[in-house]
């Protein structure tokens, strides 16, 4: 019974996606041809909320869901290393129609055919995790 309230924010999730229409396929080709503004205005509402969400965070010293407090470590940036991982994201992303999240809620859905692309989302994941040790970090 304790995990409710993310199977709760997972159904929220999933229909702030589906209402925003961003796990349309059509509106995330859109954006890869810069021909609408719609999945450009979701991100970069995201960001917006995310960077308050930090603030806040740290102003207040909020605590996660188990009491511990909310530290965020610097991270170097290497341009490379986005470069790179940006590029195999966005790729996967225009090819596929979805990110991470939105491919379950496309399956909840019911298009079946995003069950290849969550195939090979994990996949990458268990690739990754085989040549992580191999690779600039």
């Amino acid at each position: 019974m304790k995990g409710i309230k993310f199977i709760l924010a997972g159904i929220l999730f999933g229909i702030v996606m589906s209402k925003s229409e961003a796990i349309s396929w059509y509106r995330i080709q859109e954006m890869f041809r810069f021909q609408a503004f719609h999945m450009y205005g979701i991100i970069g509402s995201a960001v917006i909320l995310g960077v308050i969400a930090v603030h806040l965070i740290k102003k207040y010293k909020l605590r996660d869901y188990q009491g511990n407090p909310i530290v965020f470590q610097p991270k170097e940036m290497s341009v490379p290393r986005y470069l790179v991982g940006g590029t195999v994201f966005g790729l996967g992303w225009a090819l596929t129609g979805a990110c991470p999240g939105p491919l379950f809620v496309n399956l909840g859905y019911g298009y079946w055919a995003i069950l290849l692309a969550i195939a090979g989302a994990v996949a990458g994941t268990y690739v990754y995790g085989l040549v992580r040790e191999k690779l600039p970090h």
